[in-house]
């Protein structure tokens, strides 16, 4: 695998805990704690593989329509996580950022996630987004307000707004863009997820169930993404030369 090309930045979307916990028998909130097992392999493996960025879909800004049992289950599962692997990140020198709107949160998990960016902002081996209360479509939304509201005040001509200066001021900015996006749980689709910065983005679908999802399962999508020719708009003569 060292030879391989291997993407700079991964996206997941981290699908199936419902289900793997109704195979095994278990409650749905089982399903979200195997499915954090799954994340510290994968991340393991990120860094083995030399990958520099690692986004996952934590929890979408559609999820709150889901059972209020669950919902608070998994933002207790959420808070004690961010506090548990604190130590750990630091040691591995992975940096943390939650990214989305935190306004919904419970206070105490918005000082668990502000204390966990701080504690490992230094850190340089991997950068670990936890897209959390996320919309890609929100995320293009809130740029676009904030470029908005720039103008409205005069520090910004509506004129200078190009695809380059957005990209500098979306909620990601100042990291590159997503190579490969991966979706697990057998589903083909990308359910709102990182619209703007995976525009070119290859995209991955495995069956395996998010907490199934192992270092041996992330091999084998970035042996199909090494296989892709990516041509960004390019011909493919043009890409070999």
């Amino acid at each position: 695998m060292a030879e391989l090309r291997i993407p700079g930045h991964i996206a997941i979307i981290m699908d199936g805990n419902n289900r793997w916990a109704k195979h095994h028998h278990r409650r749905k909130l089982a399903g979200h704690a195997a499915g954090a097992d799954a994340l510290r392999r994968v991340i393991r493996k990120c860094i083995e593989r030399g990958v520099h960025t690692l986004s996952v879909f934590a929890f979408s800004s559609e999820n709150w329509s889901r059972p209020k049992l669950e919902v608070d289950g998994l933002m207790r599962l959420f808070e004690k996580s961010l506090n548990d692997e604190v130590p750990e990140l630091i040691e591995n020198k992975i940096a943390i950022e939650v990214i989305g709107d935190r306004s919904q949160f419970p206070d105490s998990l918005i000082e668990a996630m502000a204390r966990a960016e701080q504690a490992t902002a230094t850190g340089t081996r991997l950068k670990l987004n936890i897209l959390a209360n996320y919309g890609g479509r929100w995320d293009i939304a809130d740029t676009a307000k904030r470029l908005a509201a720039r103008v409205s005040d005069g520090t910004l001509e509506a004129e200078a707004i190009d695809e380059q200066l957005f990209e500098d001021s979306q909620n990601l900015s100042g990291q590159t863009t997503v190579d490969l996006l991966i979706r697990t749980g057998g589903e083909h689709r990308i359910s709102n997820f990182l619209l703007w910065q995976s525009a070119y983005a290859e995209l991955v679908f495995s069956d395996v169930l998010w907490p199934d999802f192992d270092g041996e399962a992330l091999d084998a999508c970035l042996l199909e993404y090494a296989g892709r020719e990516r041509r960004f708009g390019k011909t493919s003569e043009q890409v070999a030369v």
